[in-house]
């Protein structure tokens, strides 16, 4: 059963002003509606896409709902694994926010049956900063994270993205491209969005699907952690980087560590074996390792 909670609450109840850059979040909205920018109206970018958010601290989850609601999103709540489930096979969201510690069973069982019930893009909401957290998470179908406390701004930005990419990736299935990236026995299907390494088929979140696409079209550049998080994530904070880190050690374990290759102090550059050609790379700056 789901819980739908209407009390306007701008942030984590843990969070500091001076976590959003000094500036209250309540000023950032008045100003938002003054000028016309965050109301939830049919021109929005969320406009009616459906968000459901499972959490079981009331507070934290009134907060995440008001705020999507102002944003133009159809929100649902959901206190416990069980609730969520239930909710996400009868209201089909579109996103989820999801916490990892619940009753019943915790976010990560249902990241797991959610996802097999058919695919949905997950926010997964941690409260420690544990790096296992983070990649078993991942792991079971999570597309990112984040760690409370959060910026509600930060929240919003990163469920738009997500939004965005299942958005791509559904018109890149449906538009021709000249067939595969091959790099040694790595195979990517730009098409169908899969990926085999050594002969074997390989599961992929669309995040990481992104992030390896992004290092294939510049093999062996190396690719900052700010590049790679503003073309995969849109998003252009630097404390997101750690987003990054994690993303590519879930990726380096499907694919094989040896693939990427850390530079470290700049980012990450996707290995290729010598005597392999690959597609000629797309035109960019990178850093000079050294």
């Amino acid at each position: 059963m789901t819980q739908t909670h209407t009390r306007a609450a701008d942030r984590t109840p843990s969070g500091d002003p001076a976590h959003d850059g000094g500036a209250p979040e309540q000023d950032e909205q008045t100003r938002e509606r003054a000028t016309g920018h965050g109301a939830a109206t049919a021109s929005t970018p969320g406009a009616q896409r459906r968000v459901l958010v499972v959490e079981d601290d009331l507070t934290i989850v009134e907060a995440i709902a008001a705020r999507l609601r102002a944003e133009g999103f159809l929100v649902q709540t959901a206190a416990d694994g069980p609730a969520a489930v239930e909710t996400a096979a009868s209201w089909h969201p579109d996103l989820l926010v999801l916490d990892v510690m619940l009753p019943g069973f915790d976010g990560l069982e249902v990241c797991r049956r959610v996802q097999a019930q058919r695919p949905v893009p997950v926010l997964m909401l941690t409260a420690r900063d544990d790096e296992t957290d983070m990649l078993v998470g991942l792991g079971v179908g999570a597309d990112d994270y984040m760690t409370k406390p959060f910026s509600m701004r930060e929240l919003v930005a990163r469920t738009h993205v997500l939004l965005r990419r299942v958005e791509r990736a559904t018109v890149a299935a449906t538009t021709p491209r000249p067939g595969s990236v091959r790099l040694g026995d790595l195979e990517i299907d730009r098409t169908q969005r899969r990926v085999r390494a050594a002969g074997k088929d390989v599961h992929l979140t669309p995040t990481e699907f992104d992030l390896l696409m992004c290092l294939a079209r510049s093999p062996r550049a190396v690719l900052t952690r700010e590049q790679l998080l503003a073309e995969v994530w849109d998003w252009a904070d630097a404390s997101g980087t750690r987003t990054v880190d994690s993303h590519v050690k879930a990726l380096r374990r499907k694919i094989g560590a040896e693939r990427i290759r850390t530079v470290h102090g700049v980012g990450y550059a996707l290995e290729t074996p010598p005597g392999f050609a690959a597609e000629p790379p797309v035109a960019r700056q990178a850093p000079v390792e050294g």
